[in-house]
Parts: C-alpha cells; sequence; structure tokens
C-alpha cells in the first residue's frame, strides 16, 4: 500500500458521471483484461480459468435479460482474475441461422432466391425495416451470394452496436479473443467436427418424417418445439367394417386420405373384436387394418383413433413400430399434394380427393367435413376444445410433419450406453443452482429421436457434402463425397467435388452439392473449440480446455448445453466444462418472462445511461443464479439503491483519504480495540465473501459485504473520524491506518460488482487497476483480535441509543449532551468503555457516565440548553 496521497488525485465533488468511457478507454489501452497466453501456459491448467462465453445472437438488439446474466459471469471473471487466476474470457457471435436471415429479410426488404444470379453490385430496395414480418410478395428475390452478403453486412453493424453495450455495462472480456459462428474459422471448425461424426459413423442421413415449418420452408428439430394452446374441434366420423360403424374422433379430419390404420389399446375389451380386422376410410373408400398399441388411450374420444401419416408425433411411433405405409399428402408448402395417394382408386374417392388438392390445411379441414356431413359419416357437430399443438419456437402456424432427406447426429434417444454416458458426464459438472441438473437430466431421458441437424436455410455452415448422379442423373445419396480436411472449409454449392470439375455439376455421370446448411447448434455446440482454437491452435485449446465455467440461460439447457456436451463426448469423451451457471428470467412486474414476441422488453442502454452500469450491475449481482427477477423500468428500486451505493463507496473514500496517513500502515499500528474489532469483522467479511464467490453465489456475497460497508459509514466512520483528525499519535495512527485498511478491502471487495466507481477511488491513492490487485484475504485485514470482534456491534448499539434520545427530544444531532448514562452488563460496559473517548466525540457528550444494566441502554441523558436568541 502506497504512502501519502497527493491531494490532487481526489477531486473536489465525486460522482459516477463519465466513469464508464473514462476507465473504459483506459482498461482497453492499458490491456488490463487481456488474457495473459505465456503465463497461462506457465502458470499450467489450473492456474487457468476459462469461460466459455455465451455468444448472443446478433439479429437485433441486446435485452435487459442480456444485462443481467452476462453481470453475473462478470462478477466471476473478476473475482478469479484477482484471485491470481489467468483469466480466459472471450467474446462470439451468434451470427448464423434463422433470427438473422428473417432481419435482413425486413432490414433490406429483400428474399433469397437460389436460382438467380450474382449481382456484384447489388443494392438493396432500403435499409432500416421495422423488423416487422413483411409479406415475400413485397421483398426483391436475389442470388443466395447476395441474401448472404447482406446478411454479414448487417450482423457486423449489430456487433459493433452489441460490444459498445458490452464495453459500457463494463464486461471485463478480452476483446481480442473474438470469434463469429459464421466466419472462415468457425465453417471450418464446425465442418471439421462433422466429417469427423461421419467418420466415426455418429452422423447419417435418411429419408424419414420430418417436422416441418411451412413457412419458412425449413425441417425443426425436437429441441426447437413449444407447445402453444389452440383452439380446435373434435370429429365424431364413422369407418366402415362388416359388423357397422366404427367411430373416431378427430381434430384432423383433413388427414383422412393419409389414413394406414386404426388403432387401440391392446387390453381395451370394446376392440379386441376388431384387432386383425379391416375397415374402410369414410369418403376415399380405402381398406386399412385395425391395430392394438400400448400408447392408445381408452380415455381419450371414442378409445380408437386413426393413423394418418402423419398428423402427430405418435403417428411417427405407431408408423414406425407397426410397419406402416406412407401416405403423404401434405407437401413442403403445408398445402395438399396435387396427386391422392395411389390406394385411392374408386372414382368417388379419387373426386373426393380432387376438391382437396391445393388447398391449405385448413380449408381442407372445412371440404372434409362438409363432405363427411353430405355423405353422413359425420356424427354429431364438432366438439370445440382447446389443446396443445407444436410449433417452432419462433414459428407463427403449426408445424406439419413431411417426409424428407435430413442429416442427423446420434444423441442417445436409441442408444442407452451413449444416454447413459451423457448422464454420467453431465454428473460430473458442479451446477450452480445444483436442482437445474435435473432438468439435464430429464431432457436426454425424454429425447426421442436423433438429432435432426439440416436445415433448409440460406445463411449458415454449409454441409460439406456433394452427390455423385448416376447415369440418368438421379442422386446417390448414399454414396456422399467427402472433402479432405485440408480443403476446409468448403460451399458445395459453389465450390467443386472432389475428382470432377465444375462443368460436371448437375450433370448425368456428374455431382451434385448439398443445399442444406447446418442447423445453427450445430456451430453454437462447438463454442469450446471455437474460442479455444481446436484443431487450430494446440497450445491454447489444451490452456483452456475443459473450460472452467459455461454460464448461460435456463432455457437453453435442452439446446446449447446438451449440444455442447454432446459434442465434447463425441470428440473426446469428457464434460467441456468443470462448472455450469444458470440465470434465472427476467419478468416484468406482471411476472411474465421478457421476450420479443410479448412486446415486454427493456433494451438496456437508456437504463445505464440514466443510472450508471455500475447500478444495473447492482441490480444484476444482487440476484441469485436460477431465479427470476422483476425488473420495472419506471421503478427500478434495486438500481437506485446500486447507485446509491457506488456514490457512497467514493465519498467514504474521499472522506478516509482526507485523513495525513502515517509512513507506515502496518496492522501492528492499530491498537484501539475499536479499530481492531472493526477489522475484525471485516475479516469475517472477506472469508465469507470469498467463500460465497467461490460458490458461484454472487448474490450471498453482496449480502455479506454490503450490509457491514454501511455499518462502517454510519457507525465506524462517525465514532473514529475525530479521533483521525486529531493531532498525531498512537490513537489517530490507529484511525487513519484501520480506515486505509478498511478503504482498501472494501474497493477490492466491491471491485467485482462495481467495477467504475472501485477503479475510480482506487486510482486516487493506488497505483495500477483494482481488476488485477490481490482478492483480499482475512489475515492482512486484522490480526488475532478476537477478544475485540464485538466492540463495534457493542459500541454502536450504544451509539443508536445517543441519536435516538436526540431524535426523541426532536433534537438535532448536532446537539451537545451535557451528560448521558449508559448502562448495561459489564462485559458490554467494559466495550463501551474502551471506545469512551470516540462516543464522546461523536455524540458531542461533556460528561459520560456508566452504569450497571440488564440490557445495553441510554438513561438520564441531558441535552445542553437550547442557545438564547442573543446567544445565538
Amino acid at each position: 500500500m502506497s504512502e501519502n496521497t497527493p491531494a490532487a488525485r481526489v477531486p473536489d465533488k465525486p460522482a459516477l458521471e463519465g466513469l464508464e468511457s473514462k476507465w473504459g478507454d483506459r482498461w482497453q489501452q492499458d490491456g488490463t483484461f487481456l488474457f495473459d497466453r505465456e503465463g497461462a501456459l506457465a502458470a499450467g491448467r489450473d492456474g487457468v480459468y476459462s469461460i466459455d462465453t455465451p455468444p448472443p445472437t446478433a439479429s437485433g438488439s441486446l435485452h435487459i435479460g442480456h444485462v443481467f446474466s452476462y453481470t453475473h459471469t462478470d462478477v466471476i471473471a473478476r473475482f478469479h482474475r484477482m484471485r491470481g487466476r489467468k483469466v480466459f474470457y472471450p467474446m462470439g457471435w451468434d451470427d448464423n441461422g434463422l433470427p438473422t436471415e428473417r432481419r435482413v429479410q425486413n432490414y433490406y426488404g429483400v428474399r433469397c432466391d437460389p436460382s438467380l444470379p450474382y449481382e456484384p453490385d447489388f443494392t438493396p430496395p432500403f435499409e432500416g425495416g421495422d423488423n416487422k414480418s413483411t409479406k415475400a410478395a413485397d421483398q426483391k428475390p436475389i442470388s443466395r451470394r447476395n441474401f448472404i452478403e447482406l446478411c454479414e453486412r448487417l450482423t457486423e453493424e449489430d456487433e459493433k452496436q452489441f460490444e459498445a453495450l458490452w464495453r459500457t455495462l463494463g464486461l471485463s472480456v478480452d476483446w481480442s479473443q473474438t470469434y463469429r459462428t459464421i466466419g472462415r474459422d468457425s465453417i471450418r471448425t464446425s465442418q471439421l467436427a462433422f466429417l469427423r461424426n461421419i467418420a466415426r459413423g455418429e452422423a447419417y442421413q435418411a429419408q424419414a418424417p420430418t417436422l416441418w415449418d411451412i413457412t419458412f420452408r425449413t425441417a425443426v428439430a425436437q429441441a426447437e418445439l413449444e407447445d402453444r394452446e389452440q383452439p380446435s374441434a373434435y370429429h365424431r366420423v364413422a369407418f366402415h367394417s362388416a359388423d357397422g360403424p366404427v367411430y373416431i374422433e378427430t381434430t384432423r379430419p383433413e388427414l383422412l386420405p393419409a389414413c394406414v390404420a386404426l388403432v387401440a389399446h391392446p387390453d381395451d375389451e370394446r376392440y379386441q373384436p376388431l384387432f386383425g380386422t379391416t375397415v374402410r376410410t369414410p369418403l376415399f373408400d380405402v381398406e386399412v387394418p385395425v391395430v392394438a398399441h400400448h400408447l392408445a388411450q381408452p380415455d381419450k374420444g371414442s378409445g380408437i383413433a386413426m393413423i394418418c401419416t402423419f398428423g402427430d408425433i405418435t403417428d411417427v411411433t405407431w408408423w414406425r413400430e407397426l410397419d406402416l405405409p406412407n401416405r403423404a399428402i401434405i407437401g413442403f408448402d403445408g398445402r395438399i399434394l396435387p396427386e391422392p395417394p395411389a390406394v385411392i382408386t374408386s372414382e368417388a374417392g379419387k373426386e373426393a380427393y380432387a376438391q382437396l388438392a391445393g388447398k391449405t390445411v385448413f380449408s381442407a379441414k372445412q371440404a372434409v367435413v362438409e363432405l363427411l356431413r353430405a355423405s353422413g359419416d359425420l356424427e354429431g357437430e364438432p366438439k370445440p376444445i382447446q389443446h396443445p399443438v407444436k410449433f417452432f419456437e419462433k414459428g407463427d402456424k403449426p408445424l406439419e410433419i413431411v417426409s424428407t432427406r435430413q442429416w442427423y447426429v446420434k444423441n442417445g434417444a436409441r442408444d442407452e450406453e451413449l444416454r447413459a454416458r451423457l448422464i454420467e458426464l453431465g454428473r460430473e459438472i458442479d451446477w450452480h443452482p445444483d436442482f437445474m441438473r435435473i432438468r439435464y437430466e430429464n431432457w436426454v431421458n425424454g429425447l426421442t429421436g436423433d438429432w435432426l441437424i439440416s436445415r433448409q436455410r440460406f445463411f449458415g455452415v454449409p454441409i460439406p457434402v456433394w452427390y455423385p448422379l448416376d447415369a440418368d442423373g438421379n442422386p446417390l445419396f448414399d454414396q456422399p463425397i467427402l472433402p479432405s480436411e485440408e480443403s476446409l472449409p468448403v460451399d458445395p454449392s459453389s465450390d467443386t467435388a472432389p475428382g470432377f470439375d465444375e462443368a460436371q455439376r448437375g450433370q448425368a455421370g456428374g455431382f451434385v452439392g448439398e443445399h442444406d446448411v447446418m442447423d445453427t447448434w450445430m456451430t453454437s455446440s462447438l463454442t469450446p473449440q471455437l474460442a479455444g482454437g481446436w484443431m487450430r491452435d494446440d497450445e491454447l485449446f489444451g490452456a483452456v480446455f475443459p473450460y472452467d465455467l459455461r454460464p448461460q440461460g435456463q432455457d437453453i439447457i435442452r439446446t446449447w448445453l446438451f449440444s455442447t456436451l454432446l459434442r465434447a463426448k463425441l470428440e473426446a469423451d469428457v464434460a467441456p466444462w468443470r462448472n455450469a451457471a444458470l440465470s434465472g428470467f427476467i419478468v416484468d412486474p406482471d411476472r411474465k418472462k421478457m421476450s420479443k414476441s410479448k412486446g415486454n422488453v427493456v433494451t438496456p442502454a437508456d437504463i445505464l445511461e440514466r443510472h450508471g452500469s455500475d447500478a444495473v450491475r447492482y441490480w444484476a449481482a444482487s440476484s441469485k443464479l436460477g431465479t427470476d427477477a422483476a425488473f420495472d423500468p419506471q421503478n427500478p428500486t434495486q438500481i437506485k439503491i446500486g447507485r446509491r451505493l457506488a456514490i457512497k463507496l467514493l465519498n467514504a473514500a474521499k472522506f478516509i483519504l482526507g485523513f495525513e496517513a502515517p509512513a507506515s500502515l502496518d496492522l501492528d499500528r492499530v491498537t484501539s480495540p475499536l479499530d481492531r474489532s472493526m477489522l475484525q469483522n471485516l475479516a469475517a467479511v472477506v472469508a465469507d465473501a470469498t467463500t460465497a464467490l467461490e460458490n458461484y453465489e454472487h448474490s450471498r456475497a453482496l449480502e455479506i459485504v454490503e450490509p457491514f460497508f454501511w455499518t462502517f459509514c454510519d457507525d465506524y466512520l462517525e465514532l473514529v473520524k475525530e479521533r483521525a483528525y486529531g493531532e498525531a499519535g498512537e490513537e489517530q495512527a490507529s484511525a487513519v491506518v484501520a480506515l486505509r485498511v478498511a478503504l482498501s478491502t472494501f474497493l477490492r471487495l466491491f471491485a467485482p460488482v462495481l467495477p467504475f466507481a472501485a477503479e475510480e477511488a482506487w486510482s486516487w491513492s493506488e497505483e495500477g487497476s483494482v481488476h488485477v490487485a490481490p482478492w483480499p484475504v482475512a489475515t492482512e485485514v486484522a490480526l488475532d483480535w478476537s477478544a475485540d470482534r464485538e466492540v463495534l456491534a457493542i459500541v454502536g448499539r450504544a451509539l443508536t441509543g445517543i441519536r435516538g434520545a436526540k431524535t426523541a427530544a426532536k433534537a438535532s444531532q448536532r446537539t451537545p449532551v451535557d451528560s448521558a448514562v449508559i448502562a448495561g452488563p459489564a462485559a458490554e460496559i467494559a466495550a463501551v468503555e474502551s471506545a469512551a473517548g470516540d462516543l464522546r466525540s461523536v455524540g458531542r457528550i461533556a460528561d459520560l457516565r456508566f452504569a450497571s444494566a440488564d440490557e445495553l441502554q441510554v438513561t438520564d441523558i441531558l441535552l445542553a440548553a437550547a442557545p438564547t436568541e442573543e446567544e445565538r
């Protein structure tokens, strides 16, 4: 600790305004948060603290929820940096995928048409759309390459704004360790990992029923689903058997042409006589079997259901397990296909189907209902219901199930050994809070199919595969052509397949490139590898992997966390991190989760500007991991409390640094029991706060430090200030040394949460940054002064009694006291007597005496007579 501080360093009026730009620029200039690569290599893996930072989606703007969760991570990063670890804290930008495409379409008024040629000097129709959905007819079609260039242009602009906000917030990120999920290195890494998945038999392609979003014309994975309550109706429909009608109740009568069987539970006595027989469908007169399966629900509808290809996920299960035919009738656009299934042979059936062809499923349903009414096969009127329907989480229309050729990666859904290993690896991770692990295990145990990783989109990592064409020009999908690892990255839609020339593209005997791209999670699941230089910088990767921390939202356990753990298991059979920290949601005053779709999102720029970054960080750090936090922008109480705390920290520092300090600030100079008591308590605060942060309990650490800081300011500073102002000597030195030690300790304790105020106050008396100063330890704050530990609390109660007596007398706290008696138990009176001089000074007490009583109290206080008018 330095000696006397030049008075010029301390401003006349400390303020929070402007600290973000002042210290943000200084940290950048000094490289305060740069990863010390050489130091990390010398320190070994345990000397490094690496963070698998969430790459925010670069498609629009950040919201207050981002500020909330990223602050949690930054508090931990700053703590470990001050503990002496070499902190690897990168930042990525997740810029590929559907959100970016949708934003580009609306921002520039364009849509992608891969059949169009590239325009080198293309200018979009406009810039700055309102980011609301617009009709495709109003968007100018452009080539895939032109579209991708616009995606890259817009995401780069978004990323600049994101970085500026993160810097304002004070994230101690190493901005030289930044990556983009659509950058060249990221594409190479993603394609390389995928090729290795193929080589090990973990990735495969298959023609299979696929969840399909008809708006975006793309496949959807299980992890991207959400249920939404929708209005519907049960239709009681008669199938025909030799013994009379068999009634089913269905919400999707439009799928009657796709019916392949009726199914009931094997124990349902009502339908056991029908098992092994056949019935004929209404309208289309197709013979279908009646089968048994345990997933049929006797208490749902009539207890017997039709199996269609495909109405829902259960239909897929029945189709697969019962080995039924596929009679798909819904196209990729969500409309009924023009030609009926081959089994519809009757003229009446073909005529009925013709009335559905080309219609949307909604219109087809209406048409089928009218046909059933006319045929007499609809019993009664439809019964309205509300029921959950599967949607793509970013979609606006219910999903359909269509048959497509897609790429998959094995995820344990059909491999018990892999599933068990994923559970085992999850248990090797320390979860914060621990109950989040159960959510992960529930997801793994609930998987119903392998990970569908191909997407029919444009802006994403290309799947690095070509297919040879036979003599008739048909793709041989079971003979994929793969690139060499050295040739990556590649884009099969524009790069030539190995062993061919470009003239053979699309020609019989030539080749065709895969046009699909990877699911965005296929790249995001490799963030540890992308940031750490996997297969690009072996030295760096060895220094940071497995990472110490994966921080993220609880809502993407099933997507980002699971997929990252899966990829690490498949590649190296390890868990990719030692700790997983899961933040809660930000909810509005009505306790509804903030989201763009609900229109209740609060953008943080104005909040940060109005209240200051430290105040906002305080609000975020006050919440536990895994716990939702309410935010009301009209009354941000916690933020106001945080601002008050940051200002108090500055003012306390200015006050303490105003006392002339002795040449030596050694703890041996602290002789007063009151001073020792304060430091002894502060040492306990240091120990407890350190333990809390080691356990990822940042809010608990703040709960420990903050109350004692206010006790320090409200009681201790008031008690010792007159002594600290006094003449140089042992008592004055004791007070000032204790104050300086406490200030240094508080600034370091608050530095992770209030980085700007802490740095500003630190700069008034210290060299270098507080953020690379050693984290305080109890032994540097106090010696073995346990005998004095209760003195501050006892004297504080006595001070409270004196203040209360003045308040009761409606007198100012500055009113002198002629005499006062403090009574209490002997041990407590002894503690008060040890600080009698300080108590007399702060209470302005001329005559302070002590007496015995069962509990500590102030008695017989006599205020000085108020001055007369003439004396005034």
